[in-house]
């Protein structure tokens, strides 16, 4: 099980990655969130998950660990199953990849079924491919201990067929941060930086802001290529700092936070000053990706001081 970057559901809506960002510090916990056994209200233990409704999902992770499996053609019942024979512990979004591409986008799904989880607003990849039912269940056993460990111990429960589900009351965006929104959404991520960066400027403070134009920059960098060709070419140039930066972007991407870090902290001293300043610069973006809060932050934030000086 691998960490991916942290989310937030203020930058909601368009769920590839820059809707994946961290909640801001001081952020509200949802109700029952660090209760143990609190029971939470849900439509049901399996839901569809879309490209327009998986900030509610985000949300619903705060208090109940969600797996979540990206497919094509139809959901698997077998993991359906599983996960229905946790009693509420867990919860199911099935994600139809073809229909939902910011999804795909967001989780980096290569294969079908890809199933990750997300604890806490936090995705986590699981596994791509068919597992054994014993392997899929050490899988999960290890996610609801994460999601211990994180205070996401609340138990789903359905609600009555003739209940009206409460409906989220969502705080507006503010002005620039939602034309990024709309830009993100609309795959236009120059006009998202342009957003950010403006929004920056009213309010150098504005960690929102500064860790949005830290993800959407990452997006646009990674464009079109595809993961193997960026490998490939960073395995046939070690010493190609531009070769070596598009992976850790590619890593990141996917959550292998310590790989990027490693990869770029490993090249930092044998390069010229022009090119460490580039890895800082990129190593201090992650850090906005991650949010301080991550402890492998801390770790390679360290590291690069020591590189420094």
């Amino acid at each position: 099980m691998t960490n991916v970057p942290p989310s937030s559901a203020n930058l909601r809506g368009a769920v590839d990655l820059s809707s994946l960002l961290r909640p801001p510090a001081g952020a509200a916990a949802a109700p029952g969130a660090g209760v143990p056994g609190a029971q939470v209200p849900v439509p049901g233990l399996v839901v569809d998950g879309t490209d327009a409704n998986f900030t509610g999902i985000l949300d619903l992770s705060q208090q109940v660990p969600v797996v979540v499996e990206l497919y094509l053609g139809s959901p698997s019942a077998t993991l359906q199953s599983v996960v229905l024979s946790y009693g509420g512990r867990l919860m199911l979004a099935t994600v139809e990849i073809n229909a939902n591409p910011q999804l795909q986008q967001a989780f980096r799904a290569q294969a079908a079924p890809t199933v990750a989880g997300v604890v806490g607003g936090r995705p986590i990849a699981l596994y791509e491919g068919e597992l054994p039912d014993a392997e899929v269940r050490q899988v999960f056993d290890q996610l609801l201990t994460l999601a211990a460990q994180s205070n996401v111990t609340g138990v789903a429960v359905p609600q009555d067929a003739g209940a009206e589900p409460a409906e989220p009351v969502e705080e507006p965006l503010p002005p620039h941060h939602q034309e990024a929104y709309d830009a993100i959404a609309a795959g236009d991520y120059e006009t998202a930086i342009k957003e950010y960066r403006t929004a920056i400027a009213q309010n150098p403070r504005d960690q929102l802001a500064v860790a949005g134009l830290a993800q959407v920059s990452l997006l646009a960098r990674l464009g079109t290529a595809s993961a193997q060709e960026l490998r490939d070419a960073a395995a046939a140039a070690p010493a190609d700092v531009a070769a070596q930066l598009a992976v850790a972007d590619l890593d990141v991407s996917g959550g292998h936070l310590e790989d990027a870090f490693g990869r770029l902290l490993d090249l930092f001293p044998s390069v010229d000053q022009p090119s460490k300043d580039l890895i800082r610069t990129r190593l201090l973006d992650y850090f906005e990706i991650a949010g301080a809060e991550d402890p492998r932050v801390g770790a390679a934030r360290r590291r690069l001081t020591a590189l420094l000086y």
